[in-house]
């Protein structure tokens, strides 16, 4: 059993599985002492690890495929995680991850797209600019993650308003 402590009393429960959010694609805990136990996006505290699949949203009419290979395309926020599978939370070395946004006019360009491999480890760092605004949207990034033996997932990460990083792990379904 998980037990949360906090200044508002506590939670027991058999399992927790926390998900994370659209409000910046980060996690936004509404448990008292969830900050204390909680290492990653997805965990389970039952005694065995498992993922959730990460929630897909919209690719939005400005994806273009064979966006150049590079891991930054700006500066100001960096966003990094893991690729894992769903269920054993297992990295996927080598998945190929896709970016693209608005630059700060609000204008999708091929200088604000880029494209990149998760290491052996399944992990990614990528560094941009904050997305600009467009109309009508919160500020966002689009990316598309794909890997062998797995669906590609097309989803969109929310940085709040300041933000400088984003710890955030891409969760793929098995096909």
């Amino acid at each position: 059993m998980a037990k949360l402590k906090g200044s508002q009393g506590s939670v027991t429960g058999i399992v927790l599985i926390a998900v994370a959010g659209i409000a910046g694609g980060v996690l936004a805990p509404t448990l008292p002492g969830i900050d204390d136990v909680m290492s990653a996006p997805s965990q389970v505290w039952a005694g065995q690890a498992t993922c959730v699949p990460t929630t897909p949203d919209a690719e939005g009419p400005f994806y273009k495929p064979n966006a150049p290979e590079r891991t930054s395309i700006g500066r100001g926020l960096v966003i990094s995680g893991i690729v894992r599978t769903v269920g054993s939370c297992a990295p996927i070395p080598g998945a190929r991850i896709e970016w693209w946004q608005a630059n700060p006019r609000g204008e999708y360009d091929d200088t604000h797209r880029a494209s990149q491999a998760a290491d052996r480890e399944g992990k990614y760092r990528f560094e941009t600019s904050v997305p600009g605004e467009y109309p009508g949207r919160p500020l966002h990034l689009h990316v598309k993650v794909s890997a062998p033996r797995h669906r590609p997932l097309i989803t969109q990460l929310y940085p709040n308003p300041g933000q400088t990083e984003i710890a955030f792990d891409f969760i793929l379904r098995p096909q």
